[in-house]
């Protein structure tokens, strides 16, 4: 990188020479469209897995794409950032989307991404009694939406972070306003459900990554917005993953926490892994201003009368306090 900012002479060499080859180029116009394995573009380009896994080396040594490892797959994208990944998209942007090489790589993409959903949807079905049952308890999902909603409706976001993002159904709701969307989940099969989801809605901008609440993959101060949402109670630590999502926010950034209020469902413990019945108001609020952040919403939202439901929903929201500090003048310049 030179000083300018621009690709120097042997990166800007090395990036198109990466490019410059037929296979490659195809796998860059495939990334672009759906992050994929080794294996999907060996399905797809009908080549041998170590040729593919040779190409891809050679495209993401010159950042022109990324690698993220869930357990033991690897999945592979467009880089999202620098210099590399700006090159890459104006490279793809030449290419005609109508040709008759990218037309059949797109047929047998289509191929692959129908074989993943059918997973997904499988995986769904088996557990979809479990999770309404869990519905039933609480104020309807609709409801909860539109609080949460609500909530950010005045905080001015372009990327969010979504931890422990589950279905991806966060990232589904927001991602039309954002210009970057990210989930973070431990949970491969939940990690194939979102990245269903997210590509039958067409947001090519979000996806989902393998991680550790309590450890980011994230540099510091890189989200706009961060949410938390039904994730505490299956944490034995609730504190340390809002330490950590307030590492990831930008100043000024805001921090949503939606969770169970206190209940007695203890059946949620014993056979959903529920580490924790609910939360009280004053606990999450004390999280949230331990590590610098200033709590500005709680809202609770109880069961509709006449249901099912014996469990309220709570939100908490909280700014980072550095955007509000620099704000104010200072008492001596006053």
């Amino acid at each position: 990188m030179t000083g300018s900012g621009k690709l120097g002479f042997d990166a800007l060499n090395t990036a198109l020479k990466a490019a410059g080859e037929d296979t490659r180029l195809r796998v860059l116009a495939l990334l672009a469209e759906a992050e994929l394995t080794v294996s999907e573009l060996t399905d797809i380009l009908d080549q041998s897995q170590p040729r593919i896994s040779r190409h891809l080396k050679l495209l993401a040594e010159a950042r022109l794409v990324t690698r993220y490892r869930e357990g033991t797959w690897a999945f592979y994208r467009l880089a999202e950032a620098g210099k590399g990944a700006d090159l890459a998209r104006a490279l793809l942007a030449q290419l005609d989307p109508a040709d008759r090489i990218v037309r059949r790589d797109r047929d047998r993409l289509d191929s692959v991404r129908a074989a993943r959903a059918a997973v997904a949807q499988a995986y769904f079905r088996r557990h979809a009694a479990e999770w309404d049952r869990i519905r039933k308890l609480h104020v309807a999902d609709q409801a909860v939406e539109d609080a949460i909603r609500d909530a950010l409706a005045d905080r001015s976001f372009r990327s969010l972070l979504d931890l422990g993002t589950g279905t991806g159904r966060m990232l589904e709701m927001f991602g039309p306003a954002v210009e970057r969307g990210l989930g973070i989940d431990m949970s491969l099969d939940m990690l194939l459900l979102a990245r269903d989801r997210l590509e039958r809605a067409g947001l090519r901008h979000c996806s989902v990554r393998q991680g550790d609440i309590y450890d980011l993959p994230l540099e510091r101060d890189s989200f706009d917005a961060v949410i938390l949402h039904q994730v505490l109670h299956f944490l034995d630590d609730g504190a340390r993953a809002i330490a950590e999502a307030a590492r990831v926010l930008r100043p000024g950034g805001s921090l949503l926490v939606v969770d169970f209020a206190p209940h007695e469902q203890e059946f949620l413990r014993e056979k959903y892994a529920h580490r924790r019945l609910g939360f009280a108001p004053e606990m999450v609020n004390q999280w949230i201003s331990a590590v610098g952040l200033e709590p500005v919403l709680f809202r609770s939202l109880p069961p509709e009368p006449g249901s099912d439901g014996k469990i309220a929903v709570s939100l908490w929201l909280a700014c980072d306090r550095r955007a509000l500090i620099a704000a104010k003048p200072s008492r001596e310049v006053a």
